[in-house]
């Protein structure tokens, strides 16, 4: 029989961090010794006092189809935290609860974007945002950044970027890959441009919020109020509290885009898991000072891991302000060879770090850079030095 497949999906490109996992794990499978620095997960266990939640929403008997939107009483804690952490004031027809941050993302996408529209995405970027864009039909118009600029674009290159065909901007803040976090002026910069623009929608995915070190405070851009009723403002709880396995994201947003998701959401998922909205209550009820631990732990990896990768001739390293990854320049390997292995590409130096030194790592070039390699450092301290010793070794 013929491939059926349609254009849509053949066109999809499999994300790359999943892929290398799962190249890591068909390694380990087959005996080999490999340290995981791919995927964008805590190595944390979620708190206590959320699984305590959770239980008791067991025992309490919810096990019933949830609202598709989302219960109300998440609802109010999504509004008491968007007040609290964002002085953002949302009311709940402006909220749609979600299963994780990625299909809030792409709801979005589905319900904001025809045909050959353009949404503009600083690089690097998340890994995902060109596929949910090219699946919603969408034409993803990558503007380089610079590790010299902290992988920030400027308004300059905003407004170069600006077509008649643009309808949306997509940005992380803290940002995955690279960490960085965009100050509340660098935003006010940006949106001065998108004043000549009214026609463009603004996506800003502050999934990382909490995981900031301290230098640049988080911003949101829906915080100007000639910004707030054209910005979608994302989140969610699997990286702050370490709960990925949860799937619980959500968006603020204009009523209209949030009643436009709740309906697409209505036809695909309907409402996310009850036990794990229940659980998110909590979550974001108790003051985010209760994972200050896991942020503190970052930050002291994030230190040892940049000390040790800058003794390594040929990366190139920036200070993440945020998130738990170093994104390094590594265009110093390409042309080389090692042991039998030319590097042309970040992704060949990615996979010649598995191979050679089994460690995985992602290639820039999934997230619209490819000068460089994603390294997450939500690993111990003991895997993060072995893994470095092992990089050096394999390119001495």
């Amino acid at each position: 029989m013929s491939n059926q497949l349609s254009d849509r999906i053949n066109s999809v490109t499999p994300s790359a961090t999943l892929e290398m996992a799962a190249k890591a794990r068909e390694l380990r499978a087959a005996g080999k010794d490999i340290i995981g620095l791919s995927l964008g997960e805590p190595d944390f266990n979620t708190p206590d006092y959320i699984k305590e939640a959770a239980i008791q929403a067991i025992k309490d008997g919810y096990n019933s189809y949830t609202p598709v939107d989302g219960y109300v009483e998440l609802k109010d804690a999504i509004i008491t935290k968007f007040k609290r952490d964002n002085n953002l004031t949302y009311e709940l027809p402006q909220l749609v609860v979600s299963t994780g941050a990625k299909q809030a993302l792409y709801n979005v996408a589905q319900v904001v974007l025809n045909k050959g529209d353009e949404v503009i995405l600083p690089c690097p970027y998340w890994v995902s945002y060109s596929d949910i864009v090219k699946l919603a039909d969408g034409v993803p118009v990558e503007v380089p950044t610079s590790i010299e600029n902290d992988f920030k674009m400027t308004p300059e290159q905003l407004e170069a970027a600006i077509t008649p065909k643009t309808k949306m901007l997509w940005y992380s803040s803290p940002c995955n890959p690279s960490g960085s976090i965009y100050s509340k002026e660098e935003l006010r910069g940006l949106a001065d441009v998108l004043q000549k623009h009214p026609q463009i929608v603004v996506v800003s995915d502050e999934i990382y919020e909490h995981i900031n070190y301290g230098v640049t405070p988080h911003a949101s851009m829906a915080e100007f109020t000639d910004m707030y009723e054209r910005t979608v403002t994302v989140n969610g709880v699997a990286k702050a509290f370490a709960m990925t396995g949860w799937r619980i994201g959500y968006i603020g947003a204009p009523a209209y885009i949030a009643r436009a998701c709740n309906k697409l959401q209505g036809q695909v998922t309907s409402g996310a898991n009850c036990i794990a909205q229940r659980a998110v209550i909590t979550a974001l009820l108790e003051s985010p000072e209760r994972v200050q631990y896991m942020v503190d732990e970052f930050k002291e990896r994030r230190k040892i891991i940049l000390g040790l990768l800058n003794s390594i001739d040929g990366f190139v390293c920036n200070e993440p302000e945020g998130a738990f990854y170093v994104f390094p320049d590594v265009t110093a390997y390409f042309g080389k060879t090692f042991n039998g292995t030319m590097i042309n590409n970040a992704s060949d130096f990615a996979m010649y770090l598995l191979e050679a030194a089994n460690v995985a790592t992602v290639t820039g070039d999934a997230f619209g850079n490819g000068n460089c390699i994603r390294i997450s450092y939500a690993a111990s301290e003991k895997e993060i030095r072995e893994a470095v010793s092992r990089i050096k070794a394999a390119l001495a």
